[in-house]
């Protein structure tokens, strides 16, 4: 086949993967830069100890570190694989810990890694180096190990090059060469290397090629602490080769430590030191021919006095070490991000150029497989949502943003963490212009993509009082019950029974706008949107697989003008490079799309008395025959010039009220005054979140990603009946003669008060199945609600278990949605 120009910056364990993969699949016009010499780069692949757990609470990072040991195990010479399976431990040594590692084992499950909790007795049989009487129980993975990363990067090399690839060693890439929006070359002190398409694996270095590229590349390089022992008497004899290792790899977790064999000694690794950011102005330079493993410029200096209470820590957990010493050390450098995931995906900015960065050993091969099905295929067959470059807000891109939160992240790398556990800081980036009067009303605030969201308001709190017993919800275990407070129950009633203010100006809405905005809407969604002015349609975007990449919700504000719901960047960045290219293919055809979050808000008026409530402030008409369901006006209320839409995502009569965050708090104060003789409350996320799940709402990136189909989604009805020409399209029709494999369920919880979280295993007939999506307590059907992914087989009043925390919860599945399945309320 005719392959593109593709060239790869960086040789380490990720560019050498990206090469073979291409290679496999066909490709070989493709040379691959690396600064450092070939055998030996001097990036972190070159000192990276090569610990591979694969167990992650992202089922994305399950699946790569899985397809990493299927590829690494293959992958070898002379009878050796550059993977030893020595099998993965993790010990507990508090309460809070063994508890944690139920819910990693029910991760496990869920992503289909065979793993098992071990008490202190089986932990010390696998482990005879352990202090027994420290130790609580373990999770043991037995197809976690080591991998050889250094030799896996050469073996990669050999088996690429044979297949045509080029590799230009000791080269370093002075520049990124563009022209019309696009990358042309790569450029060295040799000159240019012409290029169509231009990936950046350069790990820690990737913020430099981002920089000439015009791109930011939102990682921190941070040196993290690795040391290795004197001889260990315990492990003498056991090794024949001087790296080896028989044990399992170890994690002290609630010391932030782990560990490996090295022949007779032991390898320590450490998060348990303060952050240590790298200047890459300042790193030690090292010419190709000083190279070496003890010195290369992610090699940094050891600090012994960081490392001290860690030594302290690993002779407590490990005492045959007390007999032993610190023999070596170093800092390391690795790539840190903001949020632990790494950066893949092509950038809007400069066409045809692609990142693969902030990619550890564990997640190498995989990532290098779903960057080479993104440029041969056109998507990666595993869903990349969580990983995408383009998932940060702009104000998340910024360097001091970076830097903080990437320190943040390298503190609490192994802290239990709960789902919803909030940045501490920065935080108040992103503020609605309903703030201050929330602020007043005691919102409790957690926040997202640099938005301040109040999940409740304590103003509320004397609603407990009033509450009915039928809406009173049982009290929820201690883990569950983390950032939740009763307060949401009164909350969700009023919504139901009254009427309530939402916030939903975090939500991201985009303007498209001009001659071709039709045209590329109509080609990138499911849906119908040729309708007149006023129409307000929900479609979905589609993956060129027929996959969901996202929902969106499509206003036709005028004949050229839009205004489109979308769930996040990644959206945005989508929709402008599809308008560029339709707009340079036709400049008739030109379209401006934009982000218009910030300048705008937006008030979500929902209950069955909200007609009454806007009646009071605004003379337009709000009835039935006045503003249909699915439809928008320009209306004033209080004088304030507003967009209503006739919407709701908590199934309750009302309307999303958009308005220029210059009126937001005038609206908001309008409205509270109008609705106080009806009792209307301010609401936060946690009704919200219940409400939406009774409904049977879905929610794109928890519920739905990109490797789900809208059909076995319950999306179906999103697509218009015509099939025309829109994205995926095709690929969908060929899917609709498939019978699905899978489908997403509502399961009701049987003993009406264990609340789960999401991500735990479900289990059909006694084996894991499927897992949870999204969960709450439905307040208004009285009980707990999970979202799950099931085999299609499982049906409508089906027995089934969550496993939560190590203990089998039942459940049914229930027809959906669980309240108003006529829509009564929402058309009323």
């Amino acid at each position: 086949m005719t392959s593109p120009r593709v060239v790869i910056i960086g040789a380490g364990i990720v560019g050498a993967n990206l090469a073979d993969e291409l290679a496999t699949r066909g490709w070989t016009n493709i040379t691959v830069i690396e600064q450092g010499p070939l055998q030996l780069a001097g990036g972190s692949t070159s000192h990276a100890p090569g610990l591979v757990f694969q167990t992650n609470a992202s089922k994305t990072l399950t699946e790569f570190a899985g397809y990493t040991v299927q590829k690494l195990l293959s992958l070898g010479a002379d009878g050796v694989s550059c993977f030893n399976q020595v099998g993965g431990l993790e010990v507990a040594t508090t309460e809070a810990r063994l508890e944690d590692l139920k819910r990693k084992l029910g991760w496990a499950a869920s992503w289909g890694v065979e793993g098992r909790l071990i008490d202190p007795d089986e932990c010390e049989k696998h482990y005879p180096l352990l202090a027994r009487d420290r130790v609580l129980g373990g999770l043991l993975v037995a197809t976690d190990g080591l991998a050889s990363a250094a030799r896996a990067v050469q073996l990669l090399i050999s088996r690429a090059s044979e297949a045509g690839v080029k590799f230009i060693g000791s080269t370093p890439v002075t520049g990124i060469e563009q022209a019309a929006g696009k990358v042309t070359g790569v450029r060295t002190p040799d000159g240019v290397v012409p290029a169509d398409i231009v990936v950046s694996c350069a790990g820690f270095w990737g913020p430099k090629i981002g920089q000439m590229a015009g791109v930011a590349v939102p990682l921190l390089p941070l040196a993290h602490q690795y040391a290795k022992t004197t001889a260990v008497p315990e492990l003498a004899g056991r090794n024949e080769l001087p790296n080896g290792a028989r044990l399992p790899i170890l994690r002290h977790q609630d010391k932030d430590l782990y560990y490996r064999e090295h022949g007779d000694r032991i390898g320590i690794g450490s998060y348990a030191h303060r952050p240590m950011p790298a200047n890459l102005d300042e790193l030690p330079q090292v010419g190709p021919e000083q190279m070496s493993e003890h010195r290369m410029p992610s090699r940094l200096e050891f600090t012994a006095e960081d490392f001290l209470p860690s030594w302290e820590d690993s002779r407590e957990l490990l005492p045959a070490l007390r007999t032993a010493e610190i023999a070596e050390g170093f800092n390391g450098i690795f790539s840190f991000t903001s949020d632990g995931g790494p950066l893949i995906g092509s950038t809007p900015e400069l066409e045809g150029f692609y990142l693969a960065e902030a990619v550890w050993v564990t997640h190498s091969a995989g990532v290098a497989k779903a960057v080479a099905e993104l440029l041969v295929e056109g998507q990666s067959r595993t869903d990349l949502h969580d990983c995408d470059i383009n998932r940060f807000e702009e104000v998340q891109t910024g360097a001091d943003y970076v830097s903080e939160t990437s320190q943040q992240n390298f503190v609490e790398i192994y802290d239990v963490l709960h789902p919803l556990q909030p940045r501490l800081s920065p935080r108040n980036l992103r503020v609605s212009p309903f703030h201050a009067r929330q602020q007043e009303l005691g919102a409790f605030f957690l926040e997202a993509g640099g938005w301040e969201r109040p999940h409740w308001f304590e103003a509320n709190k004397g609603l407990l009082n009033e509450l009915p017993a039928e809406w009173q919800a049982p009290d929820r275990d201690a883990w569950a019950g983390m950032f939740h407070s009763p307060i949401s129950a009164a909350e969700a009633w009023k919504t139901r029974t009254a009427v309530a203010l939402y916030d939903m100006t975090p939500l991201k809405r985009l303007e498209v706008a001009g001659p071709g905005a039709l045209a590329l809407l109509q080609r990138l969604s499911t849906g119908n949107i040729d309708k007149k002015p006023g129409a307000v349609t929900y479609c979905l975007l589609l993956a060129g697989d027929g996959g969901v990449r996202s929902d969106v919700t499509v206003a036709r504000l005028g004949q050229e003008q839009f205004q489109v719901g979308v769930n996040g960047n990644m959206d945005l960045a989508y929709l402008q490079t599809e308008a560029r290219e339709q707009s340079a293919a036709d400049p008739a055809q030109w379209v401006h799309v934009r982000d218009i979050t910030g300048a705008t808000c937006c008030i979500g008026l929902w209950g069955p008395l909200a007609r009454e409530v806007v009646a009071k402030v605004s003379s337009d008409d709000f009835s039935n025959d006045g503003l249909r369901y699915f439809r928008a006006k320009q209306v004033h209320i209080g004088g304030i010039p507003v967009t209503a839409m006739r919407l709701s995502y908590v199934g309750e009569l009302g309307w999303e009220l958009y308005t220029s965050a210059e009126h937001g708090l005038k609206l908001w104060d309008t409205l509270s005054e109008a609705g106080a003789e009806h009792g209307i409350i301010a609401a936060g996320r946690g009704a919200f979140n219940s409400l939406r799940l009774e409904k049977g709402y879905r929610l794109w990136g928890t519920d739905v990603t990109a490797e789900h189909g809208p059909d076995e989604a319950g999306l179906g009805f999103a697509v218009r009946r015509d099939f025309q020409d829109f994205i995926g399209a095709a690929a969908l029709a060929v899917r609709r003669t498939q019978a699905p494999g899978r489908r997403l369920r509502c399961l009701t919880i049987d003993d009406g008060t264990s609340v789960v979280l999401g991500k735990e295993p479900v289990y059909v007939d006694g084996e894991a199945a499927g897992y949870v999506t999204s969960a709450a307590y439905g307040y208004t059907v009285r009980r707990p609600i999970a979202y799950a992914w099931l085999p299609a087989g499982v049906q409508e009043g089906d027995n089934v278990a969550i496993e939560y925390f190590g203990r089998r919860i039942p459940a049914t599945v229930a027809a959906e949605p669980l309240f108003d399945p006529q829509m009564e309320r929402l058309r009323g």
